[in-house]
Order: structure tokens, then C-alpha cells, then sequence
């Protein structure tokens, strides 16, 4: 059964750039039995602590697309990242801006493997962890990686986020 697009783009990614696991290895978009739409339910499904979860958030920022990759132990302050930034709005985007600019949908947006790169900005909470697991596409495809190898592979930009 062939992959998903979504799950394909964001494994061609992965190996455009080299990116490795935990272990050094090179990380692999894993599909799970089920979807997992939250932090939460990630962690349970692979036996990990919530924290090591980057969730893909999509904000709109003064109408243009800004990925926060927050751990999953928190939510974003969205006022505290609008002044950081000197931004004028930041707010969650609609679904149809999430896949406008990801062509992923909610619950499921990577961090990677987008139409266009996306700003990003990667919580400083993600740090603490060996190993961490982020979206790969669709909402039951995560792939492992480190907080050193999303800043590298996401050009993002490290940040207190929360």
C-alpha cells in the first residue's frame, strides 16, 4: 500500500536532510494503529512522557504562517510570542490556513515537508529530551527526531514559547 502523500513528503524531507533519531539513526515516519489528534494520545500510543511531543501548532501571524513546535507538557503564550516577535496578531490559524500553507491538516502538520518553508520557532522545553516525536503528515503518521535536528532541519529558530 503506497504511503500517504502528506506521509511521503515528510519522509522525502527527513532523508533530504539527513535527519537522524535519538540514536543517531535516520528517522522514519512510523504510521499508528490509530490517530493520534493529541499530545496526550501520542505519548500513550508510543509509551513516552507527554512532554516529549512536539506538537506542530499553526499560528497566523499578521497573516503569515508561523509553526511553534511546543512540547506537549505546555500550552503556547501566544501574547509573550507576539512581543517577542513584535507581532500585531497571533492567533491559531483557521483549518484552511493550516493546509493552505502546510497542505496538512490539523492534528497531523510536521514540521516539515511543506509546499514552502514555514517560519518556525522550536520551544526551548523540547531540549530536556533525548529523543522526541513529531506529527509526520497525517494524524497517525510521528517520526522521531531530537530538539538539536528540529531547530537543523526546521531552520527554526529556539524560543520560550509557553
Amino acid at each position: 500500500m503506497p504511503a500517504h502523500p502528506n506521509v511521503q513528503a515528510v519522509q522525502d524531507a527527513l532523508e533530504n536532510a539527513g535527519s537522524v533519531d535519538g540514536s543517531g539513526r535516520p528517522s522514519e515516519v512510523r504510521l499508528l494503529p490509530d490517530a493520534v489528534h493529541t499530545a496526550v494520545a501520542a505519548a500513550a500510543a508510543l509509551g513516552i512522557e507527554v512532554g516529549q511531543i512536539a506538537n506542530s501548532l499553526i499560528f497566523n501571524a499578521d497573516g503569515e504562517p508561523l509553526l511553534i513546535l511546543t512540547s506537549g507538557a505546555h500550552r503556547v503564550d501566544t501574547a509573550r510570542v507576539a512581543a517577542d516577535l513584535g507581532l500585531g496578531t497571533l492567533k491559531r490559524a483557521t483549518p484552511d490556513f493550516v493546509k493552505t500553507h502546510t497542505g496538512q491538516v490539523i492534528g497531523g502538520v510536521a514540521p516539515l515537508g511543506h509546499p514552502k518553508p514555514v517560519r518556525t520557532l522550536v520551544d526551548t522545553a523540547l531540549a530536556q529530551y533525548g529523543e522526541i516525536w513529531a506529527a509526520g503528515g497525517v494524524p497517525q503518521a510521528v517520526f522521531p527526531t531530537t530538539y538539536a535536528e528540529l531547530l537543523r532541519i526546521t531552520a527554526g529558530t529556539a524560543a520560550e514559547v509557553a
